[in-house]
C-alpha cells in the first residue's frame, strides 16, 4: 500500500490523519507544505479541494480527516476506528463531526490570533518539518502568510474572543464524553483522533495550557498525542481569557 500524506506543520487535522495511519500500521511518506501556499500545491497535485490533510493512497486522492478515517477503516478494518454497534457508532460519529466542525475551527482561529501577535512563534510549529527552505527564513518572511491565514480562517478579534468564551463549555462536553466512555478507551476511536489533536495544539499556548492540562480532556490529549511541536507565549489580552479563569476547576484538597 503506497501512501503519501500532505500536511501543514502545526495542523491538528493533519496530526489526526498521521495518528490514524500509525494506528492502522500503514507506512506513509509525509510531505510538508507551507500554509496558504499549500492551496496552490494541492491544485497542482490534482486534489479535488485545497485543504489538508490530503492523502494519496494507491493512486487515489482522499482529503479531510473524516474521509480519511472511513477509507482507512474500509481498507484495514483492524484495529477499528468505529464501533461495530450501530448506536455507539452514531455517537462516535457525532462527536467526531463536532470535533471537525466546531473544535477544529475554534482551535485554528485561536492559534492564528496568537501567532498574529507573536510572529516568531510560527517557527516553533514548523519544528521537524521539511519545507524546502530554512526555518529561520520561513519565519522572517512569514508576515504575508500569517496575515492571509488570519483572514482565511476568520480569526478576527471578535471571533476569537467568542471562541475563548465558548471554550469552557467545549472542554466540559469533552470531559462528559470521557466520563461516559465515548472517548478515552484503551483503543482510540475516530472521535479520539479527531478531538485530541485540537486539544493538544491548544495546550501549546501558554495562555490556555493551565485551563486544559489538569482536566480529563487534557489528559486525553496528552495520551493520544504525546508530542505536538510548537509553543506560543502568553500574548492574548487578559480580558479575553477571563471566561477560562472563571470556569477553571477548583481543587478540593
Amino acid at each position: 500500500m503506497a501512501a503519501t500524506l500532505y500536511v501543514i506543520p502545526g495542523s491538528h487535522p493533519s496530526m489526526a490523519a498521521r495518528l490514524m495511519l500509525e494506528h492502522k500500521g500503514i507506512e506513509y511518506k509525509r510531505v510538508d507544505l507551507m500554509p496558504v501556499i499549500s492551496k496552490a500545491a494541492l491544485k497542482v497535485l490534482r486534489f479535488p479541494s485545497v485543504t489538508v490533510p490530503a492523502l494519496k493512497l494507491d493512486g487515489r486522492r482522499i482529503q479531510g480527516s473524516l474521509e480519511i478515517a472511513r477509507e482507512l477503516d474500509r481498507l484495514r478494518p483492524e484495529p477499528p476506528l468505529f464501533p461495530g454497534d450501530p448506536e455507539r457508532r452514531t455517537a462516535v460519529e457525532e462527536a467526531e463531526r463536532w470535533g471537525d466542525e466546531t473544535l477544529q475551527r475554534m482551535t485554528r482561529r485561536i492559534l492564528w490570533a496568537a501567532i498574529k501577535r507573536d510572529h516568531a512563534a510560527i517557527g516553533a510549529y514548523a519544528e521537524g518539518a521539511r519545507l524546502g527552505i530554512p526555518t529561520g527564513l520561513a519565519v522572517r518572511t512569514s508576515a504575508p502568510i500569517i496575515a492571509a491565514s488570519v483572514r482565511f480562517n476568520q480569526a478576527s478579534d471578535e471571533n476569537v474572543r467568542a471562541d475563548l468564551a465558548a471554550l469552557p463549555g467545549a472542554l466540559e462536553r469533552i470531559d462528559d464524553w470521557i466520563a461516559d466512555g465515548l472517548l478515552g478507551a484503551a483503543s482510540p476511536n475516530a472521535a479520539d483522533f479527531q478531538i485530541a489533536p485540537s486539544l493538544r495544539l491548544l495546550t501549546t499556548l501558554d495562555d490556555l495550557r493551565p485551563a486544559i492540562e489538569s482536566r480529563p480532556a487534557g489528559e486525553l490529549a496528552k495520551r493520544v498525542v504525546p508530542e505536538f511541536p510548537g509553543h506560543a507565549a502568553a500574548v492574548l489580552p487578559a480580558p479575553w481569557l477571563e471566561p477560562l479563569r472563571e470556569a477553571a476547576p477548583t481543587s478540593t484538597s
